[in-house]
């Protein structure tokens, strides 16, 4: 399976599983509460698949559209109910039920996340220790002291043991644009406390990303470029590539390691390379053309889809696994998720405010990039990816605008201050209104994408 289809499929799964989550929230709560189930429909439009289950003979439908899903419930409001049935209409029900059936959604988006964190911190996270590679001059890094070699050991405090732990600690601090104090050991072993003040930065969250915005870039080592895999259909593939095949030359000039073939390839889209490879005993000549593609700062480069053999992880100083028993990755689980969903408000108040540029709203092109991406990588890195997704959709959906699960709970805060419901004409203009504000949301999430695909 080619590049686009891997993630063509890893985001229709993570898309289908966080929908059905979500709305299995709405309807087993409504179920458990005395509310009749009419539908439940992962996707919209025109079904696929549909079956009736159940004493209640509740339609599950499975749509041709699979961004959304919903759960239909026995209403007054939107058609008649005949009186024996009534009291199971959903308005009928008292406001704690329905704010219950209400909040249900976005819970279940969040005990989805505690549970994909606690199988991988149970069966092992691995990830590379903070070490800096080259640190840029004049840049904020080099003015709070940190040099390249130096590994984060903690940020205010708490513990980085891998970069993806860094990473966020720096992006919360960022959101805040707070001072930092960083806790780093040096090459010669010896450990410093330096402090980054975030404050006077300015745009330190637009499109060139976090760490280069620091001036900090990830120290990689010196790897051989031996080619570990193939991409099916890739370039790599169709000029005779093969794993194992170690890259001699390009052009006539010698490929050292594999930082620098990764840099000539990236730097010729749509030329024609003249490559040396050493297969077994012998050379082999072949003709490369990478293909043109677009980096997450939307600049052209070179992309053939082949793996570099990793290294032995013996032979490998940064590389590193989190691992927690049962217990303990329970609560590290519920930690994990409750900073996440902290730092998903804080970014969303970083664009409102300024602070982080609406660049970084991604829209189904990008998740699509990003399930692919992380579903080749591997299931930890997958579970991840849909943690973080699970995680912005309950957040999201909290989020006091109407026809959103948080709009609804904004009616049932009003109607238990006044005493009464709105008029259905105030909720027609909040709905509208909703509409429009998720049309824009939707607007720029997809320019993002197509900026980000296109280059510009």
């Amino acid at each position: 399976m080619n590049a686009f289809g891997v993630s063509l499929l890893a985001f229709l799964v993570a898309i289908g599983v966080l929908v059905a989550v979500h709305e299995f929230g709405h309807f087993w709560v409504a179920r458990r509460l005395g509310v009749k189930v009419l539908r439940f429909s992962i996707g919209f439009g025109k079904p696929i698949y549909q079956r009736r289950f159940g004493a209640d003979a509740t339609e599950f439908a499975v749509g041709f559209l699979p961004l959304g899903g919903y759960v239909k419930m026995l209403d007054e409001r939107e058609a008649p109910v005949a009186e024996p049935e009534r009291h199971r209409a959903f308005n009928r029900k008292p406001l704690w039920v329905r704010s219950s059936v209400i909040c249900a959604g976005p819970l279940f988006n969040f005990l989805f996340a505690i549970l994909a964190y606690w199988v991988m911190f149970v069966s092992g996270v691995p990830g590379l220790k903070p070490v800096l590679g080259d640190i840029e001059p004049r840049s904020p890094a080099a003015e709070a002291g940190l040099l390249h070699g130096d590994e984060l050991l903690a940020i205010d405090g708490r513990p980085t043991p891998i970069w993806d732990t860094a990473t966020l600690e720096l992006l919360d601090a960022a959101l805040a644009r707070d001072e930092v104090d960083l806790l780093v050991r040096g090459e010669d072993g010896e450990q410093r406390l330096l402090t980054l003040d975030f404050g006077s930065v300015d745009n330190i969250l637009d499109k060139r990303g976090l760490l280069n915005n620091l001036g900090l870039s990830v120290w990689r080592p010196s790897l051989p470029a031996i080619i570990e895999r193939v991409v099916e259909d890739s370039p790599a593939e169709q000029a005779g590539l093969e794993a194992g095949d170690r890259i001699l030359a390009v052009d006539g000039d010698p490929v050292p390691d594999w930082s620098a073939w990764v840099d000539y390839v990236r730097a010729r889209p749509g030329q024609a390379l003249q490559v040396r490879v050493q297969r077994g005993d012998g050379e082999v000549d072949l003709q490369l053309v990478p293909r043109a593609a677009q980096d997450a700062e939307g600049n052209e480069i070179g992309q053939i889809g082949a793996y570099v053999q990793p290294p032995d992880p013996a032979d490998h100083p940064t590389r590193t696994e989190i691992r927690y028993g049962p217990l303990e990755a329970t609560g590290k689980s519920v930690l994990k998720t409750w900073q996440m969903s902290a730092l998903t408000l804080r970014t969303l108040w970083g664009m409102l405010s300024g602070h982080a540029s609406v660049e970084n709203i991604s829209g189904p092109i990008s998740i699509a990039q990003y399930a692919g991406y992380s579903a080749s990588i591997g299931m930890a890195s997958f579970l991840k990816f849909l943690a973080i997704v699970s995680i912005s959709l309950g957040v999201l959906n909290l989020l006091p605008i109407p026809i959103l699960d948080g709009g609804h709970l904004l009616y049932n805060l009003i109607e238990w201050v006044r005493g009464k419901p709105l008029t259905e004409q105030a909720m027609q203009v909040g709905q509208q209104l909703g509409i429009v504000l998720l049309l824009l949301l939707m607007g720029v999430a997809f320019y993002n994408d197509l900026s980000r695909l296109f280059g510009t």
